[in-house]
């Protein structure tokens, strides 16, 4: 069964230095919820206490009245490999119910893929990046500083992600908000779109954690730097890495941490990595 966090080895810009080390990363995989073997839902989720999730969402959308109407639960890896089946046996009337409410969810706020009824759908393989930007660990750090001082709403509410796009020689050139973070960088590719910016031609810049939906979205965009102030799920990497994306997380005040395709540092290849450990 999918593990829920692993450790990855990564390079981390810090006081000004690079410094090898390791962070553990949350995993995070699609979960098709099936009520008497027909699909209702596919959402993503990190892979552990997936008996209380199907419980927890099923009574959340009304599917049970109760916990003890599902009758049981069996919690299986698609045999494909991608993602796991969380299946459920209610009483044929309830699942007769269901039928007229598939695919009508009101997806909760912030969430990616609601709404998709097949692991093969959340699990797209993302567009390739071919950006051929560079930018210096400075830069990066440039563009982190920007936020904050664009989030008009997020200063008013202490509630909402933001996500912006910084260009090298331009710096903050737009920034949207939301309290979804997969409707913040909506809006902003929407934004960049109707402007005719190139994503290519910069970095986008995220207050939120990255998971995999927002490295599809940032693949489609055209985006070859996704950057973000949390750490990556283990899926994002794997995706980010397939997609020919420059992942850059955890970015803070003092550095970042780098973890996919890092040729787009341009610095990077002149600095000497060390070893924290030694």
């Amino acid at each position: 069964m999918i593990q829920a966090a692993r450790p990855v080895e990564r390079p981390a810009w810090r006081r000004g230095r690079w410094e090898q080390g390791a962070r553990q990363i949350a995993e995070e995989t699609a979960v098709s919820l099936t009520y008497n073997r027909a699909t209702y839902a596919v959402m993503m989720a990190t892979p552990a206490d997936l008996e209380d999730f199907a419980v927890g969402f099923s009574l959340a959308e009304g599917v049970v009245g109760s916990a003890d109407e599902i009758e049981e639960i069996e919690i299986v890896e698609a045999a494909s490999g991608d993602g796991i089946e969380a299946r459920m046996w209610v009483a044929p009337e309830r699942a007769e119910a269901m039928g007229e409410r598939r695919r009508a969810i009101a997806g909760p706020t912030g969430c990616g893929l609601c709404g998709l009824d097949s692991l093969a759908q959340a699990l797209r393989p993302p567009p390739r990046v071919t950006s051929g930007l560079r930018v210096a660990p400075a830069e990066i750090e440039a563009a982190v500083a920007a936020l904050a001082p664009g989030q008009v709403l997020g200063r008013a509410t202490r509630a909402v992600h933001a996500a912006g796009f910084w260009r090298p020689e331009g710096g903050l050139v737009a920034l949207r908000e939301d309290v979804g973070r997969h409707n913040a960088l909506d809006k902003l590719a929407g934004a960049l779109a109707r402007a005719g910016e190139d994503a290519a031609a910069g970095l986008v810049v995220m207050t939120s954690r990255i998971s995999v939906e927002l490295v599809q979205k940032a693949a489609r965009m055209g985006a070859g730097v996704l950057v973000a102030v949390s750490a990556p799920t283990g899926l994002a990497l794997r995706s980010a890495e397939a997609a020919g994306i420059t992942l850059v997380a955890v970015a803070r005040e003092d550095g970042f941490e780098l973890f996919t395709h890092p040729e787009r540092i341009g610095e990077r290849g002149s600095e000497e990595v060390v070893d924290d450990a030694a």
